[in-house]
């Protein structure tokens, strides 16, 4: 294991920590401290134990883990909604894609693994402290170089992009920029909106109808978690 590198470690009772490795540094947790050099040594898969004898397990974090445990001041878009989206868009490696709303820059996360080092993804935010901390969570992850961030309001200024293979608007008014997305994206491109009310999407439905916009559908993704004992499987 290199420095640099992300980590995660999992606690006995399974509270999970995601942290940059700095040999000569130690992770600090409710059982006790951990050296980093240990954790380099133990490697991924691993066991480390903290100076109070807590075994940890050390992982190597996948996206999921990454976009779970990215900074906050927003509310995020999750894996059960991100893993549809990424289906739905068609994002893979080499894809141009436009995202409006960063926050928090969960699902700018995601994007920017898939489409990989000949891809872009181009997110819009109009707050100055959201992007901000989007440029912190991306470059932690390593991911600052396949993202281009703008900081605008784009109802007010569209897109600077042409012919982008994709489109997703995380907006309270999304029907208003509606105008905005045809010369941003390539012909047949598809689009995503995430809305949080039932009158919100009526909103934007109304808008679409109006445009040259096809092939439109709303839904709800739900997940539904088991407890984990072969005995007592429920809800």
């Amino acid at each position: 294991m290199a420095a640099g590198q992300l980590v995660l470690i999992i606690s006995p009772k399974g509270k999970r920590y995601t942290h940059t490795l700095e040999p000569g540094k130690e992770v600090h947790t409710h059982d006790g401290r951990i050296l980093m050099s240990e954790i380099a040594e133990a490697g991924f898969g691993g066991i480390v134990r903290s100076h109070l004898g807590h075994p940890y397990r050390i992982l190597k974090p996948t996206v999921y883990e990454l976009i779970k445990g990215v900074k906050r001041q927003t509310q995020i878009m999750y894996p059960k909604e991100i893993g549809y989206v990424l289906l739905k868009l068609g994002i893979q490696p080499g894809c141009r894609v436009i995202e409006t709303g960063t926050g928090s820059a969960g699902l700018t996360l995601a994007l920017a693994t898939y489409v990989g080092d000949t891809g872009k993804v181009y997110t819009y935010e109009r707050r100055e402290e959201f992007y901000k901390l989007a440029q912190k969570n991306l470059a932690r992850v390593g991911l600052s170089h396949r993202v281009e961030q703008h900081l605008a309001d784009i109802e007010e200024t569209g897109f600077q992009q042409t012919g982008a293979d994709a489109l997703f608007l995380d907006v309270r008014e999304p029907q208003d920029c509606l105008r905005h997305i045809p010369p941003a994206v390539t012909p047949g491109a598809t689009c995503g909106f995430l809305l949080p009310t039932t009158n919100q999407v009526s909103e934007l439905l109304r808008g679409l109808e109006q445009g040259p916009f096809t092939e439109i559908e709303a839904l709800e993704i739900l997940v539904r978690r088991y407890k984990c004992v072969p005995d007592r499987l429920r809800p």
